[in-house]
């Protein structure tokens, strides 16, 4: 099992994942025979603590949503461990992980699609009170309206449907949908990437101000390092189902070790001409996850590709002289 940062607190950490992995069948033929596995978790392991967030960052395809669905059990882990408050999520009843789903929700990337068009604002945002009787008549009602007023929106809006509000309005109901049962952890999967620039900043500090009043603990999955760092206080920079680097926010953009974080920050638009950062292209494309590269990963990319990276995985190991920083690459062995 491999290592993983801590992020202890007197208690312990609220959310605890430990060597995940998902893989997915690959079928062919008329029999349906499995011919190979998609490895999209391949041995993740980090820490939560209660009221933080963890910015969760990568090129699409590594792995970021389904390790966040696999931690809410809305997809099958194919091995690992997952324990929130001291509970292993993979081991609970049905009956047992219904009542954990209170603590732990998820905000989804799309808000077009993750938002039924046939019910009312109030009926999206109530269904999950009603589903867990937690409130009906007008108790209901003004839990709905008080989940509105919260995340920004009027209660007039209750009898209104979803295509009549704007991108960033429906990520509003969305969250307030995800806020109903009083949660303590939200997982947010991307969930300003399909949202204008000017809404995105709208909807991070909705989030940081929530965060701040009701002391949520976020998992946040997004591509965009810029977005990322706004929010978290940690980031795990993800590359074909693994963990590459785990570092606090700002250790991590004041010195990216890994090859692949510095891809990724090289790429940060630049807010003046003479930002003295440069460029750095990872060569080829990204491969494809049923056939992984040997080794480390990122070596067909890797502009500094050493003649071990293909033969030997690299560890992620803490840095001597960098706080809580972890990198998984022999450069630094």
């Amino acid at each position: 099992m491999s290592q993983q940062p801590q992020a202890e607190t007197d208690g312990g950490p609220m959310l605890r994942v430990r060597d995940l992995k998902t893989h997915f069948p690959v079928r062919r033929g008329l029999f349906g025979r499995t011919v190979g596995y998609v490895r999209a978790v391949d041995g993740v392991s980090f820490t939560l603590r209660a009221g933080k967030t963890l910015g969760l960052v990568g090129e699409s395809g590594c792995g970021k949503t389904t390790t966040g669905r696999t931690i809410l059990r809305l997809i099958p882990a194919t091995a690992g461990e997952v324990r929130f408050e001291g509970r292993d999520v993979f081991a609970l009843p049905a009956a047992e992980m219904r009542h954990l789903r209170e603590d732990m929700q998820i905000i989804f990337q799309d808000p077009y699609g993750s938002l039924n068009p046939r019910m009312t604002v109030g009926g999206i945002v109530g269904e999950p009170l009603r589903v867990h009787k937690r409130a009906r008549g007008r108790d209901l009602a003004d839990r709905v309206a008080e989940l509105l007023r919260r995340v920004g929106l009027g209660p007039d809006c209750r009898n209104r449907y979803p295509h009549e509000f704007s991108g960033g309005q429906r990520q509003r109901i969305g969250v307030a949908r995800a806020l109903a049962l009083d949660p303590k952890f939200i997982i947010c999967d991307e969930p300003v990437s399909a949202l204008d620039v000017s809404i995105q900043a709208q909807i991070l500090n909705l989030l940081e101000r929530l965060q701040s009043e009701l002391g949520l603990a976020y998992l946040f999955i997004a591509h965009d390092l810029a977005v990322v760092s706004h929010i978290s206080d940690d980031v795990a920079v993800m590359y074909l189902g693994r963990i590459v680097e785990h570092a606090p926010s700002e250790g991590l953009y004041e010195n990216p070790l890994h090859p692949y974080t510095k891809c990724l920050m090289s790429a940060i638009p630049r807010s003046h001409p003479d930002d003295p950062r440069e460029r750095i292209a990872p060569q080829g494309e990204v491969p494809s996850v049923t056939n992984p590269p040997s080794g480390c990963p990122f070596h067909p990319r890797c502009p500094w590709a050493m003649e071990r990276c293909p033969e030997e995985v690299p560890a992620l190991r803490p840095m001597p002289d960098e706080p809580n920083h972890w990198v998984a690459c022999h450069l630094y062995e």
